[in-house]
């Protein structure tokens, strides 16, 4: 578990302050933290079913006349010596190790010692897609989790959430879902490791999501754009901004444009209500500009 959690932070790009303000001062620098070891390949399932493309290695011990590397073809089938085309598509590495065990067994050989390992893993593949530093089309080995794609994909770029989602083109999600969301974040939580540990399955794409941005001006101390985390609130937005300048007035606008119909919504918000209780938080949208005007003395 702890090596699990340890590795959401090597996924995760590092924070980038946000545009507008000020670069921080000079400190004392730190030693360089040792770089993120890359996680091993996994090992095959003892469930792993062989398919067409995938290249597997028939070791006969004493025999190496009768070893071989072949290729699954199309049709499911390897070639062997004696014992010619077999079909292997749909088998695990165990029950393809016993047929050809047995089948020099019952004719060609005394107790033959048959070793059978997948080489190469293409028949069954992930899609990686999005804001990650290596996307692309990932093998499964085996069990294949999403901490095990998102890692042979680099990791996260600068631009990425840390949000996933996660789209099965074979079957569904539990309550018949073709597609769930789930978050990475930076701390790390149990709820992290839940979500990174989530079985796939073969054709599941998988994409990193880009960040989104509200923007907060006016009577703030850092006016900028500010990166959305989790259900960012007005209060929240304005305390990323450095909170109000000593001419701020707590009477607050929020400006939302809806992105399929380009209309432009003017929210009012007053902070003493929302502090008091009497109003709710408002949770902003992507792309909100959130505006504190200057009270007057």
């Amino acid at each position: 578990m702890i090596a699990t959690l340890l590795l959401v932070v090597a996924l995760l790009p590092q924070a980038t302050p946000p545009a507008g303000s000020a670069p921080p001062a000079p400190t004392q620098a730190a030693p360089a933290p040792a770089p993120a070891q890359a996680a091993p390949t996994p090992a095959p399932s003892a469930d792993y079913q062989v398919g067409p493309g995938d290249v597997i290695d028939v070791n006969v011990y004493g025999n190496e006349d009768l070893s071989r590397i072949p290729t699954v073809q199309t049709n499911g089938a390897i070639s062997l010596p004696l014992l010619g085309e077999l079909q292997v598509a749909g088998l695990t590495v165990a029950e393809i190790q016993r047929k050809i065990t047995n089948l020099l067994a019952k004719d060609y050989l005394v107790n033959p010692q048959v070793e059978v390992k997948v080489r190469e893993f293409q028949s069954q593949s992930v899609s990686v897609v999005g804001e990650v530093n290596n996307p692309g089309r990932k093998p499964i080995r085996g069990r294949m989790r999403l901490i095990d794609a998102l890692i042979e994909s680099g990791g996260f770029k600068p631009s990425g959430s840390g949000d996933v989602m996660i789209t099965r083109t074979e079957g569904t999600f539990d309550g018949d879902k073709r597609s769930i969301t789930v978050r990475i974040s930076s701390a790390a939580s149990l709820q992290d490791q839940v979500n990174l540990e989530l079985p796939l399955k073969n054709g599941d794409i998988i994409t990193a999501l880009p960040k989104s941005f509200v923007t907060v001006d006016g009577e703030v101390t850092k006016p900028g754009r500010y990166a959305i985390e989790s259900d960012l609130t007005v209060t929240g937005a304005i305390s990323l901004a450095g909170g109000l300048t000593r001419f701020g007035s707590t009477s607050v606008k929020v400006r939302r444009t809806e992105p399929d119909t380009g209309k432009t919504t003017l929210i009012e918000i007053d902070l003493k209500d929302v502090r008091n209780g009497k109003k709710p938080d408002l949770v902003l949208k992507p792309n909100d500009v959130v505006s504190v005007s200057r009270r007057f003395l």
